[in-house]
């Protein structure tokens, strides 16, 4: 029982370091700033992949995208090419309120929410994820940081039940 005493803060620290997250605003002085409507206005191609909770790589694909904004509200249309030729397209929707951004799209459950600071941008969102016949609602952390006027890099988080799922990495190009 003595054990279990000594023991038990070390766990909770362990838990509560496990909890911390990055707050957006510490990137508020980085240049060059990150406006999406900016950034993604006309196209833009990436490359990316996920991997596994392991780290293995699953997927590798290519996204060209094209972006059009009318004032604060802009529609960012993506095709997604895979290694093994398989195609997605996802049509994001997205409203810019000063330094807050919300967005959806046909897979994306309700709205994503996300802030830009400086040269970074953190959304956060439920994807509706077909796998195995099924569709999971995996809760992703998705950050972009703007690295010089034409690129970008993309990391993401995908969870199920607050347990680490997988990640995206992409790093986007304006031609």
């Amino acid at each position: 029982m003595k054990r279990m005493r000594w023991l038990w803060p070390g766990v909770c620290a362990l838990l509560l370091a496990a909890c911390a997250t990055v707050d957006v605003a510490q990137y508020r002085a980085e240049k060059p700033a990150l406006d999406l409507a900016q950034y993604f206005s006309g196209p833009v191609e990436g490359w990316g992949m996920f991997q596994d909770r392991s780290g293995q790589v699953i997927k590798r694909f290519h996204v060209r995208l094209n972006g059009t904004w009318t004032g604060n509200t802009g529609t960012l249309d993506e095709v997604f090419t895979y290694a093994d030729g398989a195609r997605e397209t996802r049509v994001w929707k997205i409203v810019k309120d000063g330094d807050r951004y919300t967005g959806t799209a046909g897979d994306v459950v309700g709205s994503a929410r996300g802030e830009a600071q400086g040269n970074a941008l953190r959304w956060n969102y439920v994807l509706a994820l077909p796998v195995d016949g099924r569709t999971w609602h995996m809760d992703m952390d998705d950050w972009m940081y703007l690295i010089d006027e034409k690129t970008m890099l993309n990391r993401t988080t995908m969870s199920k039940f607050g347990v680490k799922v997988g990640e995206v990495t992409l790093a986007f190009r304006k031609p």
